[in-house]
């Protein structure tokens, strides 16, 4: 089945690791790391906020270790990595007021959330809800194009920014991407937005240096012409930035962590939860299972949806669309995520497939900042079931 795609311009923005938001993101998830390294089986509910010379962690944490755990150094410690380490910017890692007020998790939650006896059987879902996965063959991530290239600008500037290269900038970054679409597919990049906080420095100098970045990272894609227009610092100032000019909290980007606007999202944030937290796991599933299905070339495009009931295993429902771009069917892939065990939704299942209780080679807190899906070094990234796909739906075919 085809699908007629009308031409448009959709747009998505990222945000640098150290907008006020991302800088919760990462302290919750460095709070995160710090539990499952002494407690592979702690459960992590951490919210942080910032403001003007203030940081403060509330939630909830069952760690067997929790005692030796010094959440304020991790904050100072997170905050002084991002890049806050003047006193000049007006936020510091050496000068805030910390404040800790997290206590035990509910006992009417673990309950139904503590594995029992049999292999995935009983541990339940930490929450009820509904969370998304979805690729597209679109760019080389497997990510829709905006997205793709703003995190890639922000990437770049951050690695200049921390080598000294572009000796001006500081930690509060944005960056937009306009793309346009023709029958389906990304044509020309139509316009680029960067707001970067940076020292006092001409606008001038400011301008023509990100926008050499952002040609040198964008020309690749072939998407930049003539007419695409650069906006950079376009409000023609951005010195004060970061919790000094704005609060930040923890979760308050669901959509650039995610996959720009394109598709649908659950309203469940990532960081700071440990994987029994379905908003968490299951999403990074859901991405694992969609972008292994395109990988292997059963669909241009994929969304999954599952759902879930708080403290019960098994999804209430999987579903699954490929936006007509399927060369199987939709009702044959929806075969395979229920009945070949290819893919196994279960929680705990989830959580052993990808090793989510033992990082190895990656951290939490490093999928905190420029996006949770289309990295490298994450283990829901992996294209790892092309093989097993290929198989069973060319089995399928043959049939």
């Amino acid at each position: 089945m085809s699908k007629i795609y009308a031409d448009h311009v959709f747009t998505s923005e990222s945000v640098g690791s150290g907008h006020p938001d991302k800088i919760c993101d990462q302290i919750s998830d460095a709070v995160l790391d710090a539990c499952l390294a002494i407690d592979p089986s702690s459960r992590v509910a951490c919210e942080t906020m910032v403001g003007y010379n203030l940081v403060v962690n509330v939630g909830e944490i069952t760690c067997s270790g929790w005692s030796t755990i010094d959440t304020e150094a991790i904050a100072r410690s997170v905050i002084r990595e991002i890049g806050y380490d003047k006193p000049e910017l007006k936020f510091w890692h050496e000068s805030f007021e910390y404040i800790n007020r997290m206590h035990g998790q509910s006992p009417d939650i673990s309950q139904g959330v503590t594995a029992g006896e049999g292999l995935y059987q009983e541990q339940g879902a930490g929450d009820q809800g509904m969370m998304f996965g979805y690729a597209t063959n679109e760019t080389a991530e497997c990510m829709p194009a905006p997205v793709a290239f703003s995190h890639r600008l922000l990437r770049e500037l951050e690695k200049r920014r921390k080598s000294g290269a572009i000796s001006y900038l500081r930690p509060d970054a944005k960056s937009q991407v306009s793309v346009r679409y023709a029958k389906g597919k990304p044509k020309r990049i139509t316009s680029v937005v960067i707001s970067h906080q940076t020292s006092e420095m001409p606008l001038e100098k400011i301008r023509a240096d990100l926008i050499d970045v952002a040609r040198e990272v964008l020309d690749p894609t072939g998407m930049l012409d003539r007419e695409t227009e650069f906006f950079i610092n376009p409000t023609g100032s951005f010195v004060l930035g970061g919790p000094y000019a704005d609060a930040g909290v923890t979760g308050r980007k669901i959509i650039v962590d995610t996959y720009g606007g394109v598709g649908s999202h659950g309203g469940g944030a990532f960081s700071g939860k440990d994987p029994s937290k379905v908003d968490r796991s299951a999403a990074y599933y859901a991405r694992y299972a969609a972008k292994n299905i395109v990988a292997a070339g059963l669909a241009e495009k994929c969304e999954i949806q599952v759902a879930y009931a708080i403290g019960v295993a098994r999804p209430v429902s999987i579903n699954i669309d490929t936006y007509g771009t399927g060369s199987v069917s939709e009702m044959e892939l929806q075969e395979i995520l229920d009945r070949s065990g290819i893919f196994d939704f279960r929680p705990a299942a989830i959580i052993d497939d990808l090793e989510l209780l033992n990082p190895s080679g990656w951290s939490y807190r490093q999928s905190a900042a420029f996006g949770h899906f289309g990295r490298n070094g994450f283990p829901w990234e992996e294209a790892d079931k092309i093989a097993d796909l290929q198989k069973i739906a060319g089995i399928r075919a043959v049939a």
